[in-house]
């Protein structure tokens, strides 16, 4: 149901004009005045910059390989799709040419933003390819390179829905059903809100693919290994005296998982995951899976009154078998595609773990700890000198008073 973090360099050269305020630059339609031909590939690649933020679809178009009826068909859709995409910025920065005769290779970062709620560009990599012909380069091919993974645009038509505080872009979705997960991601924003008093974006952007197997594409991984999540939220970790907002996190909605849940289930969710937004700047490589993953549910189930035993059911079962775990859940008991079971327990132990944090030692020290756990230089000791500062106890004794209180709440 939950996270992942992904990181992306970006050291490049910017190749597309700056965009600000609320109007559209226009494509450049002027010839091109470079002889030189990595210039010359640049201007073809900021032109087509310009033409998404433009709406120019004829511009657009203008930049593929004359002839391509089949590179242009597909294009043409694609650019479609984009349309209810409300963009604030479209650029790619290249990373590498390699040139061959007529021919070039070109590595490069596409950069975009969404208005309204990307503080700073998402970044994706692309390998495009290009032709020159009659001294002037087209576009023969543009699709992921490697560590990157296809766009929510490049799956369908792209239908956007916004709420109160939730951007939804939705593919082979319908409009009931975006609307009502924007209606649920509205109402997570106050409710991480008040469990998180550090300031954040207050917004979130979800996207909703056509399928399990869609959203892993979008995620880069197995579709068997998110058949039974129901979201994930990407973005970049935050570090120590990071700034106060996280640039452009994304909470992917499973159709098909989100869809098998209650009303109940589905706002458990998204709180969840919203709460990863939130606490993204204040999340680190220090930080442990358990805390992260625990502090979200213990957000995502605080003040509804659920009953622990409902709460954590694979726990409780292992306790009463005589099988509690010896320490706190490690990174690996969170992979997904493995044990359903262990998995479960995993997430419930992390609950519960936060949730004695904050009946022991009180919702301001929780949210304390997990600042200071996450503001380590390094996961090692991390837990162990936060626990030590903040909760006036040893990352051992935290596991003992762990253990107890699962006796006690699920025995």
């Amino acid at each position: 149901m939950r996270r992942r973090t992904a990181v992306s360099g970006l050291a490049a050269v910017l190749i597309a004009p700056a965009v600000s305020g609320c109007g559209r630059p226009a494509a450049p339609r002027a010839a091109d005045p470079s002889p030189d031909a990595e210039a010359r590939i640049r201007w073809t690649l900021a032109r087509r910059a310009a033409a998404v933020l433009a709406r120019d679809e004829r511009a657009y178009l203008d930049a593929l390989a004359p002839g391509a009826q089949g590179l242009r068909t597909a294009e043409r859709r694609a650019f479609r799709d984009l349309a209810e995409v409300p963009l604030g910025a479209w650029e790619y920065r290249i990373t590498d040419v390699a040139r061959s005769g007529a021919r070039a290779t070109v590595h490069a970062d596409l950069r975009y933003r969404l208005t309204g709620h990307d503080s700073a560009p998402v970044a994706t990599p692309r390998l495009l390819e290009l032709g020159e012909r009659a001294g002037r380069w087209y576009v023969t091919a543009d699709r992921p390179a490697e560590g990157g993974t296809p766009q929510l645009w490049q799956q369908g038509t792209v239908r956007a829905v916004r709420g109160a505080r939730a951007l939804v872009l939705g593919v082979g979705q319908e409009d009931a059903a975006l609307r009502a997960l924007a209606a649920a991601a509205d109402r997570a924003v106050p409710a991480v809100t008040d469990a998180w008093p550090d300031s954040w974006a207050r917004k979130t952007v979800l996207l909703v693919p056509g399928s399990a197997a869609a959203m892993a594409a979008l995620l880069g991984g197995p579709a068997d290994g998110y058949r039974g999540i129901a979201a994930v939220t990407t973005g970049q970790a935050g570090r120590a005296g990071a700034a106060p907002a996280a640039p452009a996190d994304r909470i992917v909605v499973n159709p098909e998982a989100y869809g098998s849940l209650t009303r109940f289930g589905r706002q458990v969710v998204l709180t969840h995951e919203t709460t990863h937004v939130a606490t993204r700047t204040a999340t680190s490589a220090a930080t442990p899976t358990w805390l992260s993953e625990g502090f979200a549910d213990w957000v995502a189930y605080r003040r509804t009154g659920r009953a622990a035993s409902r709460i954590a059911p694979e726990l409780q079962r292992a306790v009463r078998r005589g099988e509690l775990p010896a320490g706190l859940p490690s990174d690996d008991d969170f992979a997904f595609g493995g044990d359903a079971d262990r998995l479960a327990r995993a997430y419930e132990g992390a609950w519960l773990a936060c949730e004695l944090i904050a009946e022991r030692w009180g919702e301001r020290r929780l949210t304390d700890f997990y600042r200071a756990v996450g503001g380590q230089e390094r996961r090692e000791g991390a837990v162990a000198r936060a626990a030590r500062d903040v909760l006036a106890t040893s990352a051992d004794g935290l596991t003992a008073r762990w253990r107890a209180y699962a006796r006690r709440r699920l025995g």
